[in-house]
């Protein structure tokens, strides 16, 4: 099983692939997709569109988890943002045959460290134990590799690094 966790922005997606293994998990890939801050909106969400096509091309995975939209009241603007970009990677996704979970960020932190309110520090933490790697990836990237162990956890996979497996991110 190899599942692809995407945390979305507009400017930076943090994305990492993790494939299950008789020993545990093991990470794949992991990064992120930068946009244009000074393009259009429709140059942008093409510019993501590309990067997330060209990472599902390169990374077959066999599932997408993704983070839910959260929508706070006062930024009404955000939100809409976020749906055109989930929507891109929606696409992305259907285009390639990818099955996609949607995961609330609590129920990520939760799974993670047992708490559903846990900081990004945390998360980045906890993702470089389970996955065994040299250094704590960045927040975007962490946050990717989180709901991607979720949703392998989820599927069955018991969480730990695979033996002998060491990874950056």
């Amino acid at each position: 099983m190899r599942i692809l966790g995407i945390d979305p922005g507009l400017y930076l997606t943090g994305y990492g692939i993790v494939e299950t293994t008789g020993r545990g998990i093991a990470l794949v890939e992991a990064g992120l997709i930068r946009t244009n801050v000074r393009a259009s909106l429709p140059d942008r969400l093409h510019e993501l569109y590309a990067g997330v096509r060209d990472v599902l091309a390169d990374g077959r995975p066999t599932a997408i988890a993704l983070e839910d939209v959260f929508v706070h009241p006062a930024f009404p603007r955000a939100a809409i943002i976020m749906g055109h970009v989930c929507g891109v990677i929606g696409l992305s996704a259907a285009q390639a045959r990818v099955p996609v979970d949607t995961i609330p960020p609590a129920a990520v932190k939760r799974a993670m460290v047992a708490f559903g309110q846990a900081g990004k520090r945390q998360v980045q933490r906890m993702v470089r134990v389970l996955l065994d790697l040299d250094d704590e990836p960045s927040s975007h990237v962490a946050d990717a590799l989180a709901l991607a162990l979720v949703a392998a956890s989820r599927r069955g996979a018991v969480l730990g690094a695979a033996a002998g497996v060491r990874g950056s991110a």
